[in-house]
């Protein structure tokens, strides 16, 4: 049985006051103009995710200007037989709180990184078209929302590693009368959750490299991908149990550099996801901004096809927003043709209606207007 959101219930978030979406079909398609709420509703489902969602918003900036300071986005998952299996809901009560409830059919649950056992999101934004110009840190992030899709004890090893990394920060400030032992436990959960995360990550591109065989086309050329950082190079050649002492070895031994710096210098926090245009040998940074953008979206379509393969219990559900505005009407087809083949939940917006004409009967049509949503007949 696999699940998909079937209605996503909206309070105080963003532009809408309240919302009670019902959703018949895997793919969804929002249309309007812009300021309409399209990218709000997307962002809303992505907050139902470990993580600050697809804008890294804080969580008093999402809460509706004018409303009582909360917010709250509940999904109903269920199939095509039953409407409702399981109720997810995340929010917070007022703009001074500090952290998300979540909810499981009801029920309180310990944190954000609970809802991993039940959905993964993939997002495309227009501000990820300069991902391969940027620094690493959002390449290491798109990477690491792929990894989701396939193992969410990814995202526990990255919330381990980041808490022991940040106590570890704090007690170097006072270096001279750190407690060398409590310094001892923290690095070796960095040691432990470091390598589990450049493992995954190792095996993500490997996973990529694939499925890419199955995209790769002239309407989406093969991105060629290589990892830079210390631990996944030493894992192409050692055992993980061998990494993980050697790295726990380097963090004792850099303690007074790692002070003086006010962060750890080494480590996954610091890799760097390499992609580069496979026919034309050439790194994605040097091709044109319309190649790059093909290459983001094969990657995107190399990990559904992966994901779709395996058959998982846990739901990936695509969000692309504003993906189809600057590809040809050719490309358009084959971007939601592949899409479809997945069986993938997808969710798409658009300021133009006919850009997604090919997608037919295929997908639900919604026009958004002033955070109103309606049905168009196809």
């Amino acid at each position: 049985m696999v699940l998909r959101v079937r209605r996503i219930t909206l309070n105080d978030f963003r532009s809408y006051i309240a919302l009670s979406l019902p959703l018949e079909k895997k793919s969804i398609v929002l249309t309007g103009p812009n300021g309409a709420g399209k990218t709000n509703l997307l962002e809303a489902l992505s907050m139902l995710s470990a993580g600050r969602g697809m804008r890294h918003a804080r969580l008093a900036e999402i809460a509706r200007q004018g409303g009582g300071g909360g917010w709250a986005v509940t999904a109903v998952l269920g199939d095509d037989v039953d409407e409702e299996v399981t109720r997810l809901g995340i929010g917070i009560e007022s703009l001074a709180a500090d952290k998300r409830l979540v909810r499981i059919d009801g029920a309180h649950a310990s944190g954000p990184t609970v809802l991993l056992d039940y959905l993964s999101f993939l997002w495309l934004t227009p501000a990820q078209d300069r991902l391969f110009m940027e620094g690493p840190s959002e390449r290491r992030r798109f990477l690491d929302r792929m990894i989701l899709a396939h193992d969410a004890a990814h995202g526990k090893a990255a919330a381990a590693y980041e808490k022991a990394m940040r106590q570890r920060t704090k007690l170097l400030e006072n270096f001279r009368h750190a407690d060398e032992a409590l310094l001892a436990v923290l690095e070796r959960q960095m040691a432990e959750a470091g390598v589990a995360i450049a493992a995954a990550r190792r095996e993500m591109t490997s996973r990529l490299a694939g499925a890419a065989g199955a995209v790769g086309s002239r309407h989406f050329p093969v991105a060629e991908l290589a990892l830079a950082g210390s631990l996944e190079q030493d894992l192409a050649n050692h055992p993980a149990a061998e990494v993980e002492e050697e790295y726990e070895a380097r963090l004792m031994a850099g303690r007074r550099r790692d002070a003086d710096a006010g962060r750890a210098l080494e480590g996954p926090h610091r890799s760097d996801l390499i992609v580069s245009h496979r026919d034309k040998a050439q790194a994605a940074r040097l091709c044109s901004t319309g190649e790059q953008k093909a290459l983001l979206i094969g990657l995107v379509l190399a990990n559904a096809k992966a994901v779709a393969r395996l058959q998982r219990g846990i739901p990936l559900i695509l969000l692309l927003d504003e993906v189809a505005a600057h590809l040809d009407p050719e490309r358009r087809a084959a971007l939601f043709d592949i899409l479809h083949e997945t069986g993938l939940q997808t969710f798409m917006t658009g300021t133009e209606a006919d850009l997604f004409d090919a997608w037919g009967t295929r997908a639900e049509h919604l026009d958004v207007r002033d955070s109103q949503l309606i049905k168009i007949t196809f």
